[in-house]
Parts: C-alpha cells; structure tokens; sequence
C-alpha cells in the first residue's frame, strides 16, 4: 500500500461529482489551482505528488459533467492540466505493483469519460507505464479490442482504449506491430496515423516517415499537425531551409499573430525577423494589419507604420502601442494613436467605447509634448481630420469638447 494514502488533498473535496455548475470561469480557477497545490508537493515527494495526479485525473470528469464546454475554455485547462500532471505521473519511482495500481484506476477513469475530458491521458498512456515491459503488457491486453474496432470488421465502434493501446505499442518499441495495426485501419486518420509517424522515425526511417504524413493529409485533417511533425523530421535532418521554406508558417501557427511569429523566430535563429516577417505578411494578403504587434515587438517600426495604413488593425493594440512609445518615440507614437482612431472611426475593433478614444488621445498629447508640438496644432489636425458633423464620425463626437 502506498504510504501516501493518508494525506489530505485540499483540492480533494472541492472536485465531488458534480460539483460545479453551468459557468466555467471556477472550475477553470479550481483546476489551476490543483494542479498548483500537487507541483508544490512535487517537491519534496514525487511519489505524493503522482498519487494526487492519480486522484485529481480520477475525479475530474464527474466534477464538471455539468459545466458548459461549448467555448473551449474549460476544455484547454483540462488539457493544460493533464500535460503539466502526465509527466509527475511517469517520473514517480515506484515499483510495478503501486504502477499498475495506478494506470487501473486512470484506465477506468478514461473509461467513465463521458463528455469527454480527460481523453488526451491515452496520448501518454506509454509514458505513464514508464517501462517498456509495462507497456508491453498494456499493449497485448488492449491491441485486440483496438484491432478489432478500428479494423475493416469494426462497423463504426469506439474504443477508449485505442490511442493508449498505439501509445503502449510505441513505448515498448513494437513498432512493426504499431504500423501494421495502423495500416489496418479503415479510416485514415491523424490520430492515428501520428504514431506511425513517429514509429517510422524510431526505426531509423526518415524520408519513409515524412511521406507517411504527406499522405496523411485529408480535408478533415489538422494541417498544423501534420506541418508540424513533417517540419521536426526535416529539421532533425539538417535540412533547416527546406523546413523553412515548407512547412515553418503552417506549423507554427499560435493563438496571436505576434505569437506566431516568435515561435518561427525562435526555431529559426539563422533568419532575419524582418524576412520571416515579410513572408508571414504575403501567407495572408489583406491582413496586413494584424502583424503590427510583430513588426513592432521586432524593432522595425518604418514596417510597422506600413502595415497600419494597409489594412485594419486592432485599435486597443495601435492604443497600447502610443502609450508606450510616447516617451520614446513620439513620432511612431503619434502615428500610432492616429491610426487607432483612424480605425475606430472605420469601424474596427470588438465593443469600442468612448474611453477607448479618449485612451488614444491621452496617448496622443502625451507624445505632442515630448515631440515639442502643441496641444493646439494636435487638435487643429484632430478637427480636420475628424470632424464631428460628418456621417458616423464618432471620434469626432467624442472629442468635440476637448479639441475646440
């Protein structure tokens, strides 16, 4: 018996099936701090800290069965939970029997999933049985129930345990048998055939490899996926231009386009950020404007300035910038805060409001001063170029009293 078994987890009491309503935003905060509470024990025991990413993995689904997941928020901290406490999981040193204890209850945790939540546990199912013999033995319990589901004979079922069963094959190094189950499938798909990608690159197959996923591409398939294990293949090869050139925008496509662009930065040290830059801007012709962050962060502000004239930009962003710059260089600043109620007055940006441009203005007289230009020849220009008479001139309108 594990000697950890007396401990009280705090987190233990508030994850009680069910124990959540409609809204997100708490379990989302009681999640975090979770996982929190259990790398805090990491510490100073590894193997307590396992136990309770055993524990909090077991009670997850059943606490938000009733929460809404529909925007996707709920479902990325899961996941984001899972990614940080898989690892804790693998790298406890225990013996077999404490193991297998453990993944029995995580299987049947995969297993009661109904939402699901916790799926992407299967992806590391090899390295939670953390020996190549524990995962072979979790191959052969689960490889006939897998083949015989996603097989030709398969009619459409399910089986929860198929992406643990290509894990385990993975982790034990059968990888012929990996390929062959595989190839057996009767859909093509990327879950799937991801495994044989890596399976091949294990046995020295690099070329058979990045054919396996070129081919893997579908309608219904996840390009960055696939761009981004072909561009690793092509990179553990030396081939760092023809990465580039092929696969590097694809692959390292983030949640903002100023993330993008550094996660390209990052790979490619050897490139220029402007020439990465420009090749981001011509992937997506007409917008233009969503890579002035990047431009910015990465110093070329004459770029950035283009960018802003050619195509909507986010007046918060061109707001944040003239505040910034204020102080620094007035001129950019100026630029910037002019174009945000440029747009503003275009009607860009999500739920503009009145202090929104008056944000802009503050900015603007902040810069007018440190440019020694006067307030007065900042609202003369203000007048002209916004005036509040005309249709829908809504900057003008706020303005009105102020540049007089």
């Amino acid at each position: 018996m594990s000697h950890t078994n007396s401990h009280r987890w705090s987190f233990a009491a508030r994850f009680r099936r069910n124990a959540f309503g409609w809204k997100s935003a708490l379990p989302i905060q009681r999640l975090k701090e979770a996982v929190v509470e259990i790398r805090l024990v990491a510490r100073s025991d590894a193997i307590l800290a396992a136990e309770g990413a055993v524990l909090l993995l077991e009670k997850l689904s059943p606490a938000l069965e009733q929460v809404d997941s529909s925007s996707g928020a709920i479902g990325t901290a899961v996941n984001r939970a899972i990614d940080a406490l898989a690892p804790l999981i693998a790298a406890a040193k225990v013996d077999s029997t404490i193991r297998q204890a453990w993944l029995e209850r995580l299987f049947e945790a995969l297993q009661e999933d109904q939402i699901p939540y916790i799926e992407r546990l299967a992806d590391a199912w090899g390295e939670l049985c953390a020996a190549p013999d524990m995962a072979s033995a979790w191959a052969d319990r689960l490889l006939p129930i897998t083949a015989h589901v996603i097989g030709p004979d398969g009619q459409g079922g399910f089986f929860v345990g198929t992406t643990a069963c290509m894990s385990a094959l993975y982790v034990a190094q059968r990888f012929d048998e990996l390929l062959a189950l595989i190839d057996s499938s009767r859909m093509t798909w990327w879950g799937y055939r991801q495994w044989g990608v890596k399976a091949l690159v294990a046995l020295g197959r690099p070329a058979e490899a990045l054919r396996y996923a070129e081919q893997s591409r579908s309608a219904h398939a996840p390009e960055s996926a696939i761009a981004l294990a072909c561009e690793s293949i092509v990179l553990a090869s030396g081939m760092t231009d023809e990465a580039y050139q092929r696969y590097a925008i694809a692959a390292n496509r983030a949640g903002t386009y100023l993330a993008t662009f550094r996660a390209i930065v990052k790979k490619y040290p050897g490139r220029s950020q402007a020439a990465i830059l420009q090749d981001l801007i011509e992937s997506e012709p007409g917008s233009e404007g969503k890579w002035f962050a990047a431009a910015k962060d990465a110093g070329l502000f004459d770029l950035a300035t283009s960018l802003i004239q050619a195509s909507p930009t986010d007046p918060r962003t061109l707001i944040r910038a003239a505040r910034e710059f204020a102080q620094r260089q007035p001129a950019f600043a100026m630029t910037c805060g002019m174009a945000a109620l440029r747009w503003i007055d275009a009607g860009a940006g999500y739920e503009i409001t009145s202090a929104d441009v008056l944000d802009a203005y503050a900015a603007l007289t902040d810069a007018a001063c440190v440019d020694s230009a006067s307030r007065d020849a900042l609202n003369a220009r203000l007048r002209e170029q916004f005036e509040p008479s005309a249709a829908f001139a809504f900057v003008g309108k706020v303005l009105a009293p102020y540049i007089r």
